[in-house]
């Protein structure tokens, strides 16, 4: 789909430094897409904030403990 789309003339001038004057379209389109991923993402973290009691997690009293138990536990880890 066409679409247009005002930008400033410096702008303008920093894209087409960027990417030349043919590559304007393709940079636009990874920006957006780019933009829409990051803003989908925060919207799931600001879902999910929350989720989770502050207290009564096995890892409360020794979190370093924890994790390092957590990581002896995984037969699939590396090293």
């Amino acid at each position: 789909m066409r679409l247009h789309i005002f930008l400033d003339d410096e702008l303008v001038e920093q894209l087409d430094a960027r990417t030349g004057r043919g590559g304007r379209s393709r940079f636009i389109v990874e920006a957006v897409r780019r933009r829409l991923t990051d803003e989908s993402r925060w919207d799931s973290l600001l879902a999910a904030a929350g989720s989770i009691e502050d207290r009564g997690h096995p890892w409360d009293d020794d979190p370093a403990a924890w994790v390092a138990a957590q990581r002896r536990g995984d037969l699939g880890r590396v090293g």
